[in-house]
């Protein structure tokens, strides 16, 4: 089975064609700046063909023609037809509490996604520009919704509400969702395959640090605690979020600096977290170029990114009654040995003894880095997005309704 796999942002669609069950990734790409001028479409094959074009892309139905093209180009083409295709997964980032897993993408369930609009307002209209993309030039191919926030649905009502009036909660769905579930739940599993542990008997704590960064409680192979909320700015010290903060310093300063409601949530989400701090880069690797130049600033944002993800370390495993796993993945997570050192510096008490050798300069490889007699075993797995929507879109098709 040939699977196409579909993650649309705003203005970009990256995506790979994976053939099933065997896992193989048979080309993948990113096609940038939709709607902008210079638009952008990189694409590159299993034999490590790659092509690179400037060009036109109005909207996501266009970009994904052009795609489609490139999949059946006659020189460097994977397809003869665009009809082999047999299925389409889509990464869908909020289901709200509608979904608490992957679904066929029917009439019903975009109706659903329509309604979840507000709750990602960002997010979910590009990921349904893809969704009626494919219904119009794929029309008979199946569909199927991956959500970032269904792995969470797992999550109990005293972990994920807000103290709120309960009333807000009925009226808006106000309440914690969380994100990057699909990666989290990836990895877990993967670490367990790893391991030949239980993931249905075990304790992870599963790490995906990047640009956004998420902490995820995973017990016994459910999510029941995780870092991000309502939106993807709960939690930790990000790349220009926030994380968590008190509402009263929040409304002080909008108060203060006279901010409307748009020019405050610019100010959580774009202009804060470690570039915030440093007054530098987004970037981990310039602001630890910075911090070893002397800059006290980088040095800062670095700590309070640390101290950040261990606080929760410490939480998730006091929810948990302990931890067997610890698991870095995500652009951070799987490249920065300096930070994963900091992170888990002192965490004897908890049975995590770290090997610094096994750490050091290690980038995007799945490792144990842990020692031999470590009571927790820490790991670094990258994560796989794509291949995780693939393996959920497979198992769809094949025991929902669709027939291929």
């Amino acid at each position: 089975m040939k699977v196409f796999i579909l993650n649309c942002g705003s203005s970009s669609i990256k995506y790979q064609l994976i053939a099933m069950p065997e896992k193989k990734v048979l080309a993948k790409g990113l096609v940038e700046k939709i709607g902008l001028n210079n638009s952008r479409i990189r694409h590159k094959v299993f034999d490590d063909t790659e092509m690179a074009m400037e060009v036109h892309v109005p909207d996501h139905t266009t970009g994904i023609q052009m795609v489609f093209e490139q999949l059946t180009n006659k020189e460097y083409g994977v397809l003869d037809d665009i009809e082999e295709i047999d299925a389409v997964g889509h990464r869908v980032v909020h289901g709200g509490e509608d979904f608490s897993g992957s679904v066929p993408l029917t009439p019903e369930v975009i109706r659903s996604l329509e309604k979840n609009i507000e709750l990602a307002p960002l997010h979910n209209p590009p990921n349904l520009a893809g969704i009626y993309a494919i219904n119009q030039l794929l029309p008979d191919v199946p569909q199927a919704g991956v959500f970032d926030t269904a792995f969470h649905q797992t999550m109990p009502p005293y972990a994920f509400l807000y103290a709120f009036p309960y009333r807000l909660y009925e009226k808006y769905r106000v309440r914690k969702y969380g994100f990057h579930g699909t990666s989290h739940k990836y990895v877990a599993n993967r670490a367990c395959e790893i391991l030949k542990a239980d993931i249905n008997n075990s304790r992870i704590i599963s790490c995906h640090l990047g640009n956004g960064s998420s902490i995820t409680a995973i017990k016994n192979g459910k999510s029941i605690e995780t870092s991000m909320g309502l939106t993807p700015n709960e939690g930790l010290i990000m790349g220009t979020r926030l994380g968590d903060i008190d509402a009263g310093a929040l409304l002080f300063i909008a108060d203060k600096e006279k901010l409307s409601i748009p020019q405050t949530n610019a100010l959580i989400n774009k202009e804060s977290g470690v570039l915030g701090i440093s007054g530098i880069s987004s970037d981990m690797r310039e602001l630890e170029k910075a911090a070893e130049a002397g800059n006290e600033r980088a040095q800062l944002a670095l700590d309070m990114f640390h101290h950040r993800i261990r606080k929760f370390i410490g939480a998730y495993a006091a929810v948990m009654g302990g931890m067997d796993i610890l698991v870095f993945t995500g652009g951070i997570g799987e490249n920065a040995d300096l930070s994963r050192e900091a992170i888990c510096k002192d965490f004897e008490f908890l049975g995590l003894n770290f090997n610094h050798d096994a750490n050091k300069g290690l980038r995007s490889k799945e490792a144990i880095i842990s020692m031999d007699y470590s009571k927790v075993t820490v790991m670094v797995i990258p994560t796989d997005e794509e291949m995780a929507i693939a393996m959920e879109t497979y198992e769809i098709v094949q025991s929902s309704k669709f027939k291929v």
